[in-house]
């Protein structure tokens, strides 16, 4: 018999390498996985894994250290899979594909600890207060959890933060008028609050009144004592009173009585942070 027709009595079985899984033909007898790409993720899972190989037709499935994956793309031809990873406690385990011929051999997928996110802030509630500090406030966002806040570089008092590290609450420092920066600090990093913080002085208070009467004409000296006073202006029953000036501290406010009718009339003391109204007003004489 010539070699030719004793071939021709033996044939390969289909889809098999002559003599092995090496040499010609269409695939491995036997299915390969070569490598994970890339071989490896976080341990909460979700991210996107090609597995190559050959003779990986007709996959149905894939694991990894025994848990399933989600098999999302298959080549025809045999050569890789596309895969999402599952959830896995850290360290390194064996992935490995069931298909029609068996199971495959394993290649390694190290599953690492993510490291933790930084703060995230989202609102400040509220966005303004007092220069004198005292104002409660609530921060809003996420991975607030072992954090610390300043305001101007200030560091707030009594805070305290949710379980979930989701709103953290506390009270603001003193600080200058104006906008200043906020910023959160966690072991994982440092975020700024968007808009910062508004200081703004407090509203004006006023004590007394002296004299409290004097004459309808006007012109008489008067002395406004309180806290609050700087930058103020005070009307007599709506008329402003003229020469006015506050002392540094802002505690005390002289000035001159506009002319007035016959009675008593309010006295009002407005600055920029609001107005009060002097206990007793004014009586003209």
């Amino acid at each position: 018999m010539s070699a030719v027709i004793q071939e021709q009595g033996n044939p390969q079985s289909p889809g098999s390498w002559p003599g092995g899984d090496g040499g010609g033909g269409n695939w491995p007898r036997y299915p390969r996985l070569y490598e994970a790409i890339p071989d490896s993720g976080p341990t909460t899972g979700g991210n996107t894994v090609l597995l190559t190989g050959a003779g990986l037709q007709g996959t149905s499935q894939v694991t990894f250290g025994g848990i399933p994956a989600t098999i999302v793309a298959q080549d025809p031809s045999g050569g890789s899979i596309t895969v999402i990873a599952p959830p896995h406690t850290a360290g390194t385990v064996q992935v490995i594909a069931t298909t029609p011929r068996g199971n495959t051999n394993s290649v390694s997928y190290t599953y690492l600890v993510a490291p933790p996110s930084g703060p995230t802030v989202t609102a400040l509630v509220p966005n303004s207060g007092s220069t004198a500090g005292g104002t409660a406030f609530a921060i809003i966002g996420s991975n607030l959890t072992g954090a610390t806040v300043t305001f101007n570089g200030v560091p707030a008092t009594g805070v305290s933060i949710n379980a979930m590290g989701t709103v953290l609450t506390g009270t603001t420092p003193p600080g200058p008028v104006g906008n200043v920066p906020v910023v959160v600090t966690t072991p994982a990093g440092s975020t700024t609050v968007a808009g910062g913080f508004t200081y703004t002085s407090p509203p004006p208070t006023a004590l007394s009144l002296t004299p409290s009467s004097g004459s309808t004409a006007g012109g008489t000296a008067f002395v406004i004592t309180g806290s609050n006073l700087s930058g103020a202006a005070v009307t007599f029953n709506g008329v402003a009173a003229t020469g006015v000036s506050v002392n540094a501290s802002g505690t005390a406010l002289i000035g001159f009585t506009p002319a007035g009718a016959l009675g008593n009339v309010p006295v009002v003391v407005t600055t920029l942070s609001g107005s009060t109204t002097v206990v007793g007003g004014y009586t003209y004489v």
